[in-house]
């Protein structure tokens, strides 16, 4: 197949391609100009149809990977998250690609931040596309994915080195339920083929759900290291703390990070086993393989 992968080059987007190109499919970057006269697209400039359809020619199939964790001038997250995606899926439907996958993330009703709002403005559009008949769309709703490279896999390592922690309120109280980037990568492939008939919206969830806390515990024993002590930070810090992170372009931590983690971010893993054709793997199993390719911080 012929697939334009939008955000092949970042953590998500990587493990697909990879996935894909081993499959042996033919994969369309944004990075790639079409021809000798054609610059790459840049992604946050693609917010009318009309942007699109030169790189969907010959396409079978679409699959959007791209996303940020913060807003900015350079990435304003309605531009990224909302006004290009659903750009692109118009443009799908009017060349007549019907099969496009559409990486959002879980849990994101009842959360008023940007983040979750702008997120679910995209699948919406992809849903109201799929009633109309004009488009075969998934919407992958992974919770916390974990993977060597990863800006939140790459915090997560670094707090499993302490062996004493203040944790927000909510890493004691609300779940998670991390998921592999492999995994993530091969249920796109699976997906991706021509005879899956799945539609609508899909969790991405790894096998076992527990607390922030807990996964910390499980990554610092997979390291041969003692359980930390955790204790909760007040909620005037932990408000405070995420202030902070939102003037820190570089880190993932801030209000709308806050927010995703104030509620139970699980789903039923019952579709991720009939993709994989097993069960999932559990952030306990994770291995110390995938976590030493994560920067540690220094002893």
């Amino acid at each position: 197949m012929n697939i334009l992968l939008c955000g092949a080059t970042g953590f998500i987007g990587r493990h697909i391609h990879q996935a894909l190109t081993q499959a042996g499919h033919t994969v369309r970057s944004l990075h790639q100009p079409l021809n000798g006269t054609t610059r790459p697209l840049r992604f946050t400039e693609a917010t009318c149809p009309s942007r699109w359809r030169p790189w969907l020619e010959g396409m079978d199939a679409v699959i959007n990977a791209v996303g940020v964790l913060r807003d900015s001038r350079r990435a304003p997250m309605q531009v990224v998250h909302s006004q290009a995606p659903v750009a692109l899926l118009q443009a799908a439907a009017d060349a007549g690609v019907r099969k496009v996958l559409h990486i959002s993330a879980l849990g994101l009703t009842g959360n008023s931040r940007l983040y979750a709002r702008s997120k679910l403005a995209a699948e919406e559009a992809l849903l109201n596309l799929n009633q109309r008949g004009v488009l075969d769309g998934v919407v992958l709703q992974p919770s916390v994915v974990f993977g060597p490279g990863g800006a939140s896999s790459v915090l997560f390592q670094q707090l499993a080195r302490f062996p004493w922690l203040l944790l927000p309120p909510p890493a004691f109280t609300c779940h998670i339920q991390p998921v592999a980037v492999e995994e993530l990568a091969e249920a796109v492939l699976k997906l991706t083929h021509p005879a899956c008939t799945v539609r609508g919206r899909v969790p991405i969830v790894g096998s076992q759900a527990l607390t922030l806390s807990d996964f910390v515990q499980a990554l610092r024993q997979q390291q041969g290291l003692r359980a930390a002590r955790h204790w909760p930070l007040p909620q005037a810090l932990t408000h405070l703390s995420a202030t902070l992170g939102d003037c820190v372009p570089f880190t993932p931590w801030g209000h709308d990070t806050l927010a995703l983690m104030s509620h139970d971010n699980t789903a039923d893993a019952s579709v991720m086993t009939s993709l994989l054709g097993r069960a999932p793997q559990g952030a306990t199993a994770f291995g110390r393989a995938q976590t030493a390719a994560v920067p540690q911080l220094a002893s």
